[in-house]
């Protein structure tokens, strides 16, 4: 398994991640700039809520089913009625109550609370943060993900846990999905920068059993679906779309 054994070095280390996994370069001279040992790594990591309540069905899929029902409805075998009013003639006791679902719209999406993680209860959810990140132009805050530069620790996964953990707490309630990066991107810095180009890569993880985070480290928060998230990244639209695949 990849980065698995805690005797590697860092330069194996790099050079063990430089082939591995679907990427993207910010620019052409980005795979250039790659070349080099001096670029740092950065582990970032897209931490995901998942749907609570099934989705809605689409209306072609309903209509199918529709159809699907009425077809087979034609061919099922017909039963006597005194047989089938058996099943209707049974008791009902007081232990039987009658089922409310809750509501799929909360107060958060109708006040569009993108703090709240009680919103698009039928879709997932991304952890985006507004701060510092490294290699932002000017030393700007911008919208990122929990990240951190990895300094020799014995796997990039558990670089990528110490970036999720600065910013949670803790990781009683998450779960990281596998133990190699999802994708890596290598991003291209001026040459007026005081930053050189580094690859940045991506571990899933996921929240399990909480409804609410303490969210520190930053300046601001968002919870978004991946529609949302693509309108905070213009220019990585193509490939954070490419990288976040799921189906509703």
């Amino acid at each position: 398994m990849l980065l698995r054994s805690p005797a590697r070095s860092a330069p194996h280390l790099r050079s063990l991640l430089r082939a591995r996994g679907f990427s993207s370069s910010a620019s052409p001279s980005a795979a250039t700039a790659a070349e080099g040992d001096d670029g740092k790594i950065v582990a970032s990591v897209l931490f995901e809520r998942l749907p609570v309540v099934i989705p809605k069905i689409h209306p072609v899929v309903y209509a199918f089913q529709e159809f699907s029902f009425r077809w087979r409805q034609q061919y099922r075998r017909k039963y006597p009625d005194d047989v089938l009013g058996k099943a209707d003639a049974r008791g009902k006791g007081d232990y039987q109550i009658d089922y409310v679902p809750a509501p799929r719209i909360t107060e958060a999406d109708k006040t569009n609370d993108r703090k709240s993680l009680q919103r698009a209860l039928d879709n997932r959810l991304y952890l985006l943060l507004y701060g510092k990140a490294y290699g932002a132009p000017d030393d700007k805050p911008v919208w990122h993900f929990p990240e951190k530069v990895y300094d020799n620790e014995d796997t990039l996964r558990l670089c990528a846990e110490s970036a999720l953990k600065s910013v949670i707490g803790g990781l009683n309630n998450t779960y990281f999905v596998g133990n190699a990066p999802m994708a890596h991107m290598v991003v291209d810095q001026k040459e007026d920068s005081s930053v050189s180009s580094f690859k940045r890569f991506f571990f899933k993880s996921q929240v399990v059993g909480a409804t609410k985070y303490d969210i520190g480290k930053c300046q601001d928060h968002v919870w978004v679906t991946k529609d949302e998230l693509l309108e905070y990244f213009p220019e990585h639209k193509a490939f954070f779309n490419k990288m976040i695949i799921h189906i509703r």
